[in-house]
């Protein structure tokens, strides 16, 4: 089965009221639902996705002066994409900076829908982890 993730960073100044008066209920222009979205397609064969709420992450890597780190950071919600033929594959954020997400299954496969609140900075390591800034590990920042 495929998987694709949106996630979506909502525009805090978004008013539903002023779609709905001038816009059919739709955004417009100067009137943005979400300031960004990102999209992911998993092209494994995934068999399930699991949620873990509260979980921890592990970040590694290496320091520019060459030294390997290991931090983990904690209060995360993460989405597992299990497949057949891949390792697992986590999609998530900060629990701080969730204002919702979505799991929708089908015939053909899964929808992951994260929706990020915007009034709180927040890093983007890798690819489909999102970290709010006072929860990055100390250690990382320079």
């Amino acid at each position: 089965m495929k998987c694709t993730i949106h996630v979506y960073l909502l525009n805090e100044h978004f008013s539903p009221e002023h779609a709905e008066a001038h816009h059919d209920g739709k955004e417009s222009e100067n009137n943005l639902r979400y300031e960004w979205e990102d999209e992911f397609e998993v092209t494994s064969d995934v068999q399930s996705v699991e949620l873990h709420e509260n979980a921890a992450f592990p970040l590694e890597g290496e320091l520019p002066d060459g030294k390997p780190f290991k931090e983990e950071v904690t209060a995360m919600s993460l989405f597992e994409i299990k497949s057949s033929d891949a390792p697992s594959t986590f999609i998530g954020a900060s629990m701080s900076i969730i204002e919702n997400h979505e799991l929708v299954k089908t015939d053909e496969g899964f929808t992951i829908n994260l929706f990020l609140k915007d009034f709180e900075p927040m890093a983007n390591p890798i690819p489909g982890i999102y970290i709010a800034a006072q929860e990055f590990p100390k250690a990382l920042v320079f």
